[in-house]
């Protein structure tokens, strides 16, 4: 089952002489429950492709459908909508609210949806992250791994379609790189989530199902391992 499907994207940043083509017809999809990487050097235009995944940019031209929703036909409202009940962002430096506490950075998505937290799946969430003890401390009060592992729970509370990750484990010593790629993988594994995540990281491309090359905005390469 296709989750997300992109159909000749394109990105471009200013005009005429200054114009840089940032993507350039970019076409690929991927099925449920897949574990991509999207690899490239520096200003290859993996980032910006991750971005308009996640609705935070908008492409020149070109279709982003996840689960079979247009997300460039949405107006500004429905998007965000969409956005946090089926985008789910974790990005290399945590982005948590440094305000609120592990729990009410977590369940902040569902708090934004009017809803109030399902206590099973929170407590379901927080017991694989490994987070029971640190559930009352502000991100201030926790280690660049434990602030990640918040990240990733926010990022899953809604059951998103889509995990996008960006540099996950580039702000982050080795041992702790090791442990949020490994949490990754069992999400993907144990609840068929679909991650995709921009990496410079070899190891993280070395445990992905497939992983994408971009240079120059263009795919160069799109293999699946074995």
């Amino acid at each position: 089952m296709k989750i997300l499907e992109i159909k000749n994207l394109c990105k471009e940043y200013g005009k005429g002489e200054i114009k840089v083509e940032a993507l350039k017809d970019v076409s690929f999809n991927v099925e449920q429950g897949e574990f991509v990487a999207i690899v490239g050097p520096s200003g290859s235009g993996k980032s910006t492709l991750l971005h308009i995944l996640g609705g935070v940019d908008t492409p020149t031209s070109g279709e982003v459908i996840i689960s079979g929703t247009d997300i460039g036909k949405l107006d500004e409202n429905n998007l965000a909508i969409f956005r946090r009940r089926q985008i789910g962002l974790i990005y290399q430096f945590y982005n948590l609210i440094p305000i609120l506490n592990v729990e009410e950075n977590m369940t902040l998505p569902i708090l934004l949806d009017g809803k109030k937290p399902d206590k099973k799946l929170l407590k379901s969430l927080v017991d694989k992250l490994g987070l029971n003890d640190r559930l009352k401390h502000l991100p201030n009060q926790l280690s660049g791994g434990q602030q990640q592992r918040v990240s990733i729970g926010r990022a899953l509370i809604n059951h998103p379609a889509l995990l996008l990750a960006d540099e996950p484990t580039g702000n982050l010593d080795s041992k702790n790189s090791k442990e949020i790629i490994s949490l990754l993988r069992k999400f993907n594994r144990e609840n068929n989530q679909t991650v995709i995540i921009i990496t410079h990281d070899e190891r993280i491309a070395l445990s992905a199902d497939r992983v994408i090359t971009i240079e120059d905005g263009q795919i160069t390469k799109d293999e699946a391992k074995k």
